[in-house]
């Protein structure tokens, strides 16, 4: 059904950027949550951030301050902006979605919370 496409990673140096752009084949709800998570080598998955044009944005602490997430309501397109990058910041990076939920409470950091993922693109950071 829904196939989420993101792209945007690649090789930076330690305070470098990037940007990840996440695409939807069908068009989606802004309004339910929508984010990034990311998947380090021998790590959990951990939630980066995510956004339902609700209430803001939420963001895990290690990347508060330094990424932003963007969501394009017109072509159901989303971005997450990282500058200051280190070099724990590399993993893979997932797009997710929602079926129909928000990013109330904890549910935004649950992997099986979202319904559609992203088949990952690489961010690598070096030092």
């Amino acid at each position: 059904q829904v196939e989420l496409v993101d792209s945007g990673g690649g090789s930076v140096q330690t305070g470098g950027s990037l940007t990840l752009s996440c695409a939807a084949s069908r068009s989606l709800f802004n309004s339910f949550c929508r984010g990034w998570f990311r998947q380090a080598p021998g790590k959990e998955r951990e939630a980066v951030a995510a956004t339902d044009s609700d209430g803001g944005a939420n963001y895990a602490d290690s990347v508060k301050g330094r990424f932003t997430i963007t969501q394009y309501s017109a072509n159901s397109s989303l971005s997450l902006h990282m500058t200051s990058l280190k070099p724990e910041d590399t993993a893979v990076y997932h797009c997710v979605a929602m079926h129909a939920g928000y990013c109330t409470g904890d549910s935004w950091t649950l992997v099986d919370s979202y319904n559609f993922w992203g088949q990952g693109t690489q961010v690598t950071v070096s030092s």
